[in-house]
């Protein structure tokens, strides 16, 4: 699972297609959970963006802002 620091500010879909792309993953008209699953996916974790129902023990993810209010 990607880890930064919990101050880390949320990722925009700009900001997350140019991970993607830096993972060699063509975002084209993916939605945003597709691609972040495909991030996860490409980056050894478990696609679970949107799918924890609140109960995520990753405190520390990148994308548990947006996860706990997403639901995929």
């Amino acid at each position: 699972m990607a880890v930064v620091s919990a101050t880390m500010k949320r990722m925009t879909m700009p900001d997350i297609k140019n991970r993607a792309k830096e993972l060699g993953i063509v975002p084209g008209k993916m939605k945003k959970a597709e691609l972040i699953h495909a991030i996860q996916m490409a980056e050894g974790c478990t696609p679970c963006f949107g799918r924890s129902n609140g109960q995520c023990p990753w405190l520390e993810c990148c994308w548990r802002e947006d996860c706990l209010k997403t639901q995929a």
